[in-house]
């Protein structure tokens, strides 16, 4: 009997605007709003992030995507008339309606089937997820995910005390990003390369602990700050820490695979978070990389840009195990693991 295909990462993309914003950019901005103004070196003290990257105005995260999925396709080899599905993988979205997909699809020349697939700062890894079953089934052989995220829209800047600065925290750690990844179908022998296992794990009692709560049903036009933007409910931090054990548990039987992976993608969202996740997995930092203190929070940009980042510095060769975790609000918590 023959086997399923695997999915294999044929390229892998990321997009950073051009223009960036130190944090002293940003604590003067909220300065000036006439609130409370963060003395100098606070923000950096508090997240380790020294600025973040920041879309052109007009820019979409269509576009962001668009720009990234054209360099994965080059990488590739392909063109857009060789991909079978194109998902759209984000935070972000351009319209209420329709699905940003179409929108990413349109500025590529796609024809292809489209849709979105949506879980915060783990889209990718859904989408990974969601692809690598299409073409373990047969149902499609080469699948385009793309990307695009406008976290800088999401920043709170007049904060009347020190607690609703605190509240409005990872707002200004965000970055705008592009990511796109193309799966094609290829062998699925032992040594093969491809996508090997993926886990996901969810407690969605813990969902109100971050929230960008505008433009649903519950606050569908509402433009108070506490609804327009990415805004702290409790501590994410500790609902993290509190939930380690559970995470570690769900995944024991991966986690050897995992601390021996030649590199180790974690979504970062600040350095001190970084750390804390170093240490309660027990990775070693040779094998990850700290990329939240210079390019931000990417958001479910976040993991391709590490691949690409790794790659360019040769921390990534063919044949090595890459692990991917990701973290996000909801709670939700994803694994992937790749032979390169």
């Amino acid at each position: 009997m023959l086997e399923a295909p695997r999915a294999r990462i044929a390229a892998v993309a990321a997009h950073l605007p051009p223009r960036y914003r130190t944090m002293e950019e940003i604590r003067v901005k909220i300065a000036e709003t006439g609130g409370y103004a963060p003395p100098p070196g606070l923000l950096e003290d508090l997240t380790g992030v020294r600025g973040v990257h920041v879309r052109e105005d007009g820019e979409n995260a269509s576009d962001l995507a668009a720009t990234a999925a054209r360099t994965a396709l080059d990488e590739a080899g392909l063109t857009i008339d060789d991909v079978d599905l194109l998902l759209f993988a984000a935070t972000a979205q351009d319209l209420f309606e329709p699905a940003t997909s179409h929108l990413v699809a349109a500025k590529l020349g796609a024809s292809c089937p489209v849709f979105d697939v949506k879980n915060a700062c783990s889209s990718v890894l859904n989408a990974m997820e969601v692809a690598s079953s299409f073409i373990a089934v047969g149902r499609y052989r080469t699948i385009l995910i793309t990307c695009g995220e406008a976290g800088s829209m999401l920043a709170r800047w007049h904060t009347p005390g020190r607690k609703d600065l605190l509240r409005a925290l990872p707002g200004y750690t965000v970055s705008d990003a592009g990511a796109a990844m193309v799966l094609t179908a290829g062998p699925a022998g032992e040594d093969d390369s491809g996508i090997l296992t993926m886990r996901f794990i969810s407690k969605s009692t813990l969902w109100e602990t971050c929230t960008v709560s505008a433009g649903g049903t519950m606050h569908g036009r509402s433009i108070h700050d506490d609804h327009a933007t990415l805004r702290l409910n409790g501590s994410l931090r500790q609902r993290e820490l509190d939930t380690f054990p559970e995470i570690l548990n769900a995944v024991e039987d991966e986690l050897h695979t995992v601390r021996a992976s030649a590199f180790i993608a974690l979504h970062q969202v600040s350095v001190p978070h970084y750390h804390e996740t170093l240490g309660a997995f027990s990775f070693s930092q040779d094998r990850c990389m700290p990329a939240v203190a210079e390019y931000g929070n990417c958001a479910a940009a976040s993991l391709p840009l590490q691949l690409v980042k790794a790659r360019e510095v040769g921390r990534i060769e063919r044949g090595d195990n890459v692990a991917m975790l990701s973290f996000a609000s909801g709670f939700s918590f994803g694994l992937a693991l790749v032979r390169w």
